[in-house]
């Protein structure tokens, strides 16, 4: 194994670690402070169905010999830069989300009184719908193309599986954005942990960094273009995490103890209801 190689391997199963651990810190502050308030369940119930996407289409494209096959036909004999860590991070995260969910939707089973904003969104909703109906689009779309077609010209499982693919894409573009908008109604991130923020950064930065070595040693760039998924995760989660560092730490500072108080007793009481509906 060279350098470059164990380099590789190595970002990977840190960045799965960071990742991974930044999923852990808000169901933990939930707990502390057996409560929800002061964040929404946009967030964590629309990242379930995106970790789910993800989930299929590491999987499949890791294991499924006609998958890798096609994607082959269209890469220039290149086999799909998914790793092992991508999928057990993928899996690991879809059960968390699902716990962090779990709170927002049934807290009394946590101990927790009912807060604002444990309701998903209408944006939330449609997005998490529109998902559905795209992909069983595609599917049909393929199931309706010829037995004999060529895949690298044609319709074929691939694009199910890409599609899939910007389900996740497409719900990492918004799935955050409910939440700097409640933080910025509010004039506040309390409730909201930053330690999911900053370990996120630093994986959103390995995992860049993994696929671009990986692109390296493959002699071909079709690892960055053939895998458009993991590159633009790391970019896009990247700058909606400089976004909430900037909330958190510059515009809504909360040093004074009174304030923090003040705003705690509003959050449970309900009266910052406005969402991004």
């Amino acid at each position: 194994m060279s350098f470059l190689e164990f380099l590789s391997a190595l970002f990977g199963w840190v960045y799965t670690l960071s990742w991974s651990l930044s999923f852990y810190s808000q169901p933990i502050l939930n707990i502390r402070r057996k409560s929800t308030s002061g964040t929404t369940v946009d967030f964590p119930f629309i990242n379930t169905f995106g970790f789910l996407a993800y989930l299929i289409y590491n999987t499949v494209l890791y294991s499924s010999p006609v998958i890798r096959y096609q994607y082959a036909l269209r890469n220039n004999d290149h086999t799909p830069t998914v790793a092992l860590n991508d999928i057990v991070f993928a899996a690991h995260a879809f059960v968390v989300c699902v716990v962090l969910t779990s709170q927002y939707l049934t807290p009394s089973i946590w101990g927790f009184d009912r807060a604002p904003g444990t309701r998903p969104s209408r944006v939330i909703l449609g997005v998490a719908g529109g998902s559905f109906v795209g992909v069983a689009i595609i599917i049909f779309v393929v199931l309706s193309a010829s037995p004999d077609a060529d895949p690298k010209i044609s319709w074929a499982w691939l694009d199910v599986i890409y599609t899939i693919s910007y389900v996740k894409l497409l719900i990492t573009l918004v799935k955050y954005a409910p939440q700097l908008v409640y933080n910025f109604r509010n004039r506040s991130t309390k409730g909201w942990s930053i330690w999911q923020i900053l370990l996120d950064f630093l994986g959103g930065i390995l995992s860049i960094a993994q696929l671009l070595i990986d692109s390296w040693l493959q002699g071909d760039w079709s690892g960055l273009t053939g895998n458009p998924v993991k590159l633009a995760l790391g970019n896009v989660s990247m700058l909606y995490d400089v976004v909430f560092m900037t909330q958190h730490y510059v515009l809504y500072r909360e040093d004074d103890p009174t304030k923090d108080g003040e705003r705690e007793s509003l959050l449970e009481r309900g009266e910052d209801r406005r969402r991004l509906d």
